[in-house]
């Protein structure tokens, strides 16, 4: 049960990271003159994230 609910708490966190991180690409993305790798890196960060919170919700 503990292992279930430490679970779900990653899985929260990750999907908070996720938002935050799918809110930064936006941001990035408008911004003029903005980093294309910089952008590159936080898109692959949010795969990332996205691929972990996929793999544990399974």
């Amino acid at each position: 049960m503990e292992d279930c609910m430490a679970l779900n708490a990653h899985l929260d966190t990750l999907k908070r990271k996720h938002q935050a991180m799918s809110e930064a690409v936006e941001t990035a993305q408008r911004a003029p003159g903005s980093d294309d790798l910089q952008v590159a890196s936080m898109k692959k960060e949010k795969l990332r994230l996205k691929e972990e919170i996929s793999r544990l919700s399974s």
